[in-house]
């Protein structure tokens, strides 16, 4: 079983204010991100928020979701993984983390490294677009000190490097993977190609 952690408190510095509570289509960017965890076959969502996040106006109900507040965001994202781990339920095998940022990725992508993991003696998956690997990352749980003893602004960069010998990179078919939003260009244009395909589809199009 996987554990998902979504981490959404960050302070998004190169955008100058909250870019996960930006409208994407009927709803914000991480709320778009949860969607695709939740359809996922993840056991569970642990969404980390920051004190002021407001990326999430809607009310996920159900047992498969756990919103956590990460008080001290400045600590970058090592703070939010600690803080998501210490929300993951104990029965599981592996941590999926996602970053809050990502509204591509796909469902089916998820599925695909979740299958991977389950069937593959490897115990990190790394997916990887036209070369570039990205997120989200699984880690069998046997990582979940190295994940708590992570400082500063890192995600599970170093473990990996550290165990080249227990990573799968799992070439993928969407960009998801490695695309965010992180600046106010990147959202605009990335915005108006979804609503343009959006207008394709409901007028017939494929």
């Amino acid at each position: 079983m996987i554990s998902a952690i979504l981490l959404g408190a960050g302070e998004s510095k190169r955008m100058g204010f909250d870019k996960l509570s930006l409208p994407w289509g009927k709803k914000t960017v991480l709320e778009r991100c949860i969607q695709t965890l939740l359809r996922s076959r993840v056991r569970e969502v642990v969404i980390v928020r920051g004190l002021r996040s407001r990326g999430v106006r809607n009310t996920f109900h159900g047992e498969k979701i756990k919103i956590v507040t990460n008080p001290h965001p400045a600590g970058g994202m090592s703070s939010s993984i600690r803080r998501g781990l210490q929300a993951v339920g104990p029965e599981s095998d592996g941590i999926l983390i996602a970053l809050g940022d990502q509204p591509f990725l796909k469902t089916r992508t998820i599925n695909a490294l979740i299958r991977i993991f389950d069937r593959e003696k490897e115990r990190i998956i790394v997916p990887a677009f036209q070369g570039r690997t990205g997120h989200p990352v699984i880690f069998h749980k046997a990582y979940k000190k190295e994940l708590m003893n992570l400082k500063g602004d890192v995600g599970g960069k170093s473990i990996i490097e550290k165990h080249r010998g227990d990573v799968r990179v799992v070439k993928v078919r969407s960009i998801g993977v490695v695309r965010d939003v992180d600046t106010w260009q990147d959202y605009e244009k990335d915005r108006k190609k979804v609503a343009v395909k959006r207008k394709r589809v409901k007028k017939g199009f494929r």
